[in-house]
């Protein structure tokens, strides 16, 4: 789930503040969402506290900080490239040791953490959620194992834009405590604990990398023509489109290798279509294949390899 909102740091101040926390009619649900608990911690926090500090309301009707932190916290296993496609919904996965004080229950069923991922070259404030709360275990008394994803489902949320942008986690934790989350009868009740800079990450475009070694067979110093091409995933067509203008390396490995050589037989760039061609002598039975290294936008892919069989 993917929410475009403004994000700037601001002051909560009473009910009024809580009715600005309400999420599109759309992503609303019969439970507190993660985007609405996102808005109630950051702001709490002034979207400036490097973690959660134990405080209590400053003034009637603010939600208080819990005796809270958060450690542990890994995002997509501690990978910083996230990879998404064209059609599939990507779950990233994320984990956190949530610490508290005793008067907090992580288990009960109106306490709403989570992570997201926001975009920090922007002010637009995009930011990419799960569809679901993460689920906290309690390890003790004062804490909680927690576990849960960020959804990202290219055919809705992404744009070609936000290959290679920096993407920062931030970690929050909403304790509603008996509180209706779109009309709280008493704010200064509402815990919250918050958590930025928690990873940082990229997305990149799945890529594709074909290749076909021709003809097959072929003499014994022959010339064979090797073709192929690079694709990328494009999240504005919600299509395959050929990867222009980028350096490709040709590999071959004899038959009698389980590995690829380290070094490159050349170098080939992609067409305007993201084609391949080049050729090169038959001297053995091997198997030919393209690599290409990746970028900050795209990942690195080889191609399976294709046999010819020299006679």
């Amino acid at each position: 789930m993917r929410i475009r909102a403004t994000m700037a740091a601001a002051t909560v101040t009473g009910s009024l503040a809580l009715a600005a926390f309400a999420v599109p009619a759309a992503q609303a649900t019969d439970q507190p969402s993660l985007a609405q608990a996102h808005q109630v911690a950051q702001k709490a926090a002034g979207h400036s506290a490097p973690q959660a500090r134990s405080l209590t309301a400053t003034e009637a009707g603010d939600p208080y900080v819990m005796d809270a932190t958060f450690s542990n916290i890994k995002v997509n296993s501690g990978k910083s490239a996230i990879v998404v496609g064209t059609t599939n919904t990507v779950h990233v996965s994320y984990s956190f040791t949530f610490t508290h004080g005793s008067d907090v229950d992580p288990t009960a069923d109106d306490f709403v953490p989570g992570v997201d991922l926001y975009r920090t070259d922007t002010d637009e404030g995009n930011a990419l959620f799960g569809e679901a709360p993460a689920t906290c275990t309690a390890a003790s008394s004062t804490v909680a194992n927690c576990n849960g994803s960020i959804d990202i489902n290219p055919q809705e949320e992404l744009t070609n834009v936000d290959a290679g942008a920096k993407w920062t986690g931030e970690a929050f934790a909403v304790a509603y405590n008996g509180q209706d989350p779109d009309s709280p009868s008493d704010p200064s009740k509402i815990g919250t604990a918050y958590q930025d800079a928690v990873s940082s990450n990229a997305l990149q475009r799945y890529s594709k990398l074909t290749v076909n070694a021709s003809p097959e067979p072929v003499k014994k110093g022959g010339t064979l023509t090797i073709t192929g091409a690079l694709t990328r995933a494009n999240w504005d067509t919600h299509k395959y489109a050929g990867y222009t203008s980028q350096s490709v390396k040709l590999q071959f490995r004899k038959t009698s290798s389980s590995a690829y050589p380290t070094t490159y037989l050349k170098s080939v760039t992609s067409s305007s279509t993201g084609s391949l061609k080049t050729t090169s002598t038959a001297t053995y039975d091997g198997y030919w294949r393209y690599n290409f290294l990746g970028t900050s936008t795209t990942p690195a892919v080889k191609a399976t390899g294709d046999f010819v069989d020299v006679q």
